[in-house]
């Protein structure tokens, strides 16, 4: 699995520029699917089986970013302006790769001084893509994501854009064990722009019509030194979602998730996160409202190039969603959280 992760993670797609990711995505699910299409904003749909309920399982392709807003007159350093939500401190001495593979390094114009202790928005930073002319190969309008190699430390993956590939590669596995088999019609949505505000699935839930959806996605883990509150660590297995800031998952559908979990011996955690959403959001507000739930992987240092994530919740969250597709979608209507 880890050369799956590698793969996807070190792929070029921030918010709007899922199209080389996308184009990978698209062959691999071919083998599995019994169609395979790209929606209007770039969604890219697998639909496995016909008949029945309408599942959608969502997860997103595209990564934060940058984008070259202004290049500096005298010195030609570029400017930039956010593609999602960056954390500003961890931009100074970052890399970042253009679409053409041009690598270029972020710093602080103050380094020393106040940038050693604040960092509030993009202003004070600037990007370097000087080459030895002292040329500037990028232009303005030319989108960036950050750049680092994924690698493996015991069970654990550290790496870029866990969020949320590692969603994509739960999809993918689980499309594998159903191997073109399945008793609902399935529909996995590998969604666009849910950086930059939920949009791929907001389309995608109005083009489905799903009875059900369920949105894979990182979590923030609980423990790190001086972290939020959370009952979600690392090695412990699948975050099953309760609540968050724009989503409230309904009791039936918590309690079918966790039920399904223990009757399968899956190890799970109930996720409450204070702060974030993922593609659920959007996916219930569809039509007149779709029950929807997610399944979350516990990743420690998330929007950084470092995510890291515990194969062995992974392997947690494929087996928790293979179950749930598999299942006869019978929802109870008491919560056991």
């Amino acid at each position: 699995m880890f050369d799956l992760i590698k793969q996807l993670t070190e792929a070029w797609a921030p918010s709007g520029y899922e199209h080389h990711l996308r184009a990978t995505l698209r062959e691999m699910v071919k083998p599995y699917a019994d169609e395979v299409s790209v929606d209007g904003l770039g969604n890219l749909i697998v639909r496995v089986g016909k008949g029945g309920k309408k599942v959608l399982i969502a997860a997103h392709m595209d990564e934060i970013g940058v984008m070259a807003n202004y290049a500096e007159p005298k010195t030609g350093y570029l400017r930039f302006a956010p593609i999602g939500g960056l954390l500003y401190t961890t931009l100074h001495g970052s890399r970042v790769m253009f679409e053409d593979g041009t690598i270029g390094v972020m710093a602080n114009q103050d380094p020393w001084g106040k940038g050693r202790t604040a960092a509030s928005d993009t202003d004070t930073f600037y990007i370097d893509t000087e080459d030895e002319t002292g040329a500037q190969r990028v232009r303005v309008g030319s989108p960036a994501v950050f750049w680092r190699e994924t690698q493996q430390r015991g069970s654990r993956v550290i790496g870029k854009a866990m969020d949320d590939r590692i969603g994509c590669v739960v999809a993918l596995e689980t499309l594998k064990r159903l191997a073109g088999k399945a008793d609902h019609e399935l529909y996995f949505v590998f969604t666009v722009q849910e950086e930059v505000g939920l949009r791929g699935a907001r389309v995608a839930a109005q083009g489905i019509k799903p009875d059900l959806a369920i949105a894979l996605d990182v979590t923030a883990a609980g423990d790190e030194i001086k972290a939020e509150r959370l009952a979600v660590r690392l090695g412990e297995g699948a975050a099953i979602k309760v609540m968050d800031i724009g989503h409230v998952v309904p009791p039936d559908l918590l309690h079918w998730m966790i039920d399904t979990a223990e009757k399968h011996g899956i190890p799970y955690q109930s996720e409450v996160l204070a702060r974030g959403t993922t593609d659920a959001a959007a996916l219930q507000l569809a039509h007149s409202g779709v029950p929807t739930g997610c399944i979350s992987i516990p990743t420690r240092f998330v929007h950084t190039t470092s995510e890291t994530v515990d194969l062995a919740d992974v392997n947690a969250c494929i087996d928790l969603l293979t179950q749930l597709v598999r299942s006869p979608l019978k929802l109870k209507k008491k919560a056991k959280i």
